[in-house]
């Protein structure tokens, strides 16, 4: 296999400091980072543009670019039915969540749970993002150490201490401004490394259209699947209320997404920004799922997996760039600096928010207790502080990812187990008054107690992928282990019923099961506790509800005043 030359490091090389550059070159502008109002939502100053892409890409990153391609060539295009739910959730996001965050104002969406629920309320779902987001950040840096050892051979603990060393350290001295703004970088990278997939696959083949009758041949074209059994892993179902919960959790509740958000200053323009993330969020989507029908073109007679080429499907981008563009020197660079770069910004946003969160949920609420007052310039230091420490533990959580399956698989699961439960709770708040802090705790914990049984419990059943061929490799014997795995395959498909139904539901249902029983549980409870304490709902801020239901609430408020601002006049005239 043909590896990368001296043209390609120097690319690399070059984007890397371009995009460590972005960092630095704001990190010694503007304000200098002297308050964390900058450090976390750059004074709210920020441009629609940029923050629309970073949206895009902060949920499309290296585990996408690799994820999504290797989902297409080995288990069929029946993921893109996926992005019909993004643009069903979109509205949601933009008019019923949305809102609720801009009038609260603080740079942690959990301030929100503080003021609607209680201190316990807050703690408890900041906690649980935080194990969301480090576990994630572990698949984020692994994604781009499978493209490395798959394209130089460097060890993937060789690449992962590596890259994550280097996202370390610009995100402790990166604010908010300089992630997005290396998130219009990123994206340009990762658009070019989907064009070049695809026009090298079209030339080769004989055109785009030639791609498609490919994937046709080789059953990879599935758009029809209407399965109601919740253990079929992809179904337009599972993909559509999976998409639709998965993606509110990530845009409605999620630290990351609403930090961004939280950068422009009016609630109009997030808005905004919401809407125009949507089609490129599925412009970059569905690229991605012809990329990997491109990628079947290269491979359909030879699995690379299969013969040993590659340890894992989500190699299979990197390794047909080797193949295809290994002649040009610099391109394949190009592509590794894509993925790097994806890496980068994913890791420096993570790190971020979870310094933000970490400094305002624990550690000045902590200070307060003891009568300490934090300043501007001691939050600096300790957000920085926080984001090296965070930095390390992504590096430490990376080499677990290997264990959680494919990267697109172990990133949707890890946004279902916790994301789900964490959604629930935000929803609870914003969408009832009946919903207490006792009612709102326990339904989290009990949700993610569940959820977290259900996505990570062993023995899972194999997942079924479609036939792959060795029959025009070199050696017959690939062909005889590659007929041998495929029947071995089928066999334990048959036997799926052996195993305990809950590991079988689908990986899409997570989110939505996490969701409504954190919802649920929280709700009841909360009904019951009111119920025989007798306590009524606390009257809170209109503000802290979604629109149409703090509107009703205005209303009756002031209608109550009304009416007893006419009780009084009574009063006195009688």
């Amino acid at each position: 296999m043909a590896t990368l030359v001296a043209a390609d490091y120097a690319v690399i090389a070059a984007t890397l400091i371009i995009s460590s550059g972005i960092g630095v070159y704001y990190w010694l502008t503007g304000g200098k980072q002297k308050s964390t109002e900058e450090y976390f939502v750059a004074n709210r100053s920020m441009q629609v543009t940029p923050v629309a892409i970073g949206l895009t890409v902060s949920y499309l990153s290296a585990v996408s670019l690799l994820g999504v391609s290797s989902e297409n060539y080995a288990y069929g295009t029946q993921y893109a039915v996926i992005n019909l739910a993004y643009g069903l959730a979109t509205p949601f996001v933009a008019h019923c969540y949305m809102p609720v965050f801009f009038k609260i104002g603080n740079a942690s969406a959990f301030e929100y749970l503080q003021k609607r629920f209680g201190t316990a309320a807050r703690l408890a779902a900041s906690f649980a993002f935080q194990l969301q987001l480090l576990l994630y950040s572990g698949v984020v840096l692994y994604a781009p150490a499978l493209a490395l050892e798959a394209t130089t051979g460097i060890s993937t603990a060789v690449s992962v201490i590596g890259i994550g060393l280097v996202c370390t350290f610009y995100s402790t001295i990166g604010g908010i401004k300089a992630v997005l703004i290396t998130d219009v970088f990123q994206s340009l990278l990762m658009l070019t490394a989907i064009i070049m997939i695809i026009v090298t696959a079209a030339v080769s083949v004989g055109g785009l259209d030639r791609i498609w009758e490919i994937a046709a041949e080789g059953s990879r074209l599935e758009f029809d699947n209407i399965s109601l059994d919740p253990t079929v892993r992809h179904t337009w179902w599972s993909l559509t209320f999976g998409g639709f919960f998965t993606y509110l959790s990530l845009y409605g509740s999620n630290q990351v997404q609403v930090q961004r958000m939280l950068t422009i200053k009016d609630l109009r323009g997030a808005q905004l920004a919401i809407w125009w993330s949507w089609p490129l969020s599925s412009l970059m989507s569905l690229g991605l799922c012809f990329a990997g029908l491109a990628i079947y073109t290269k491979y359909r007679g030879c699995d690379p997996l299969t013969i040993g080429r590659i340890s894992s499907n989500d190699q299979l981008m990197p390794l047909y760039v080797m193949d295809m563009l290994a002649g040009y020197p610099g391109i394949p660079g190009l592509f590794i600096a894509g993925i790097f770069s994806a890496g980068l910004s994913t890791i420096s946003a993570t790190v971020n928010s979870l310094a933000a969160v970490i400094l305002e949920d624990f550690i000045k609420p902590l200070c307060r207790i003891r009568g300490k007052v934090i300043t501007a310039t001691e939050s600096i230091i300790i957000s920085k502080i926080l984001a090296l420490i965070v930095g390390v533990a992504c590096i430490a959580l990376a080499f677990m990812a290997r264990f959680l399956g494919g990267l697109l698989q172990a990133a949707l699961t890890i946004f279902g187990v916790v994301g789900g439960p964490v959604f629930g709770m935000f929803t609870l708040g914003m969408f009832t008054q009946t919903g207490n802090q006792k009612g709102a705790v326990i339904g989290l914990l009990f949700s993610l107690v569940f959820s977290l049984w259900m996505g990570f419990g062993q023995p899972k059943p194999p997942i079924p992928k479609l036939h792959v061929s060795t029959s025009e490799c070199n050696t017959t014997a690939y062909y005889d282990y590659a007929e041998l795995a495929n029947s071995h395959f089928n066999s334990q498909q048959s036997n799926d019923d052996s195993y305990f139904y809950l590991y079988r539901i689908s990986y899409m249902w997570y989110c939505p099961i996490g969701s409504v029983l954190s919802f649920a549980v929280g709700w009841i409870l909360s009904w019951i506790s009111n119920l025989i304490l007798n306590e009524e709902p606390k009257e809170l801020e209109p503000n802290l509800f979604t629109p149409f239901l703090a509107s009703i609430l205005r209303k009756k408020r002031l209608k109550n005043s009304s009416e007893y601002r006419s009780t009084i006049v009574l009063d006195k005239i009688s």
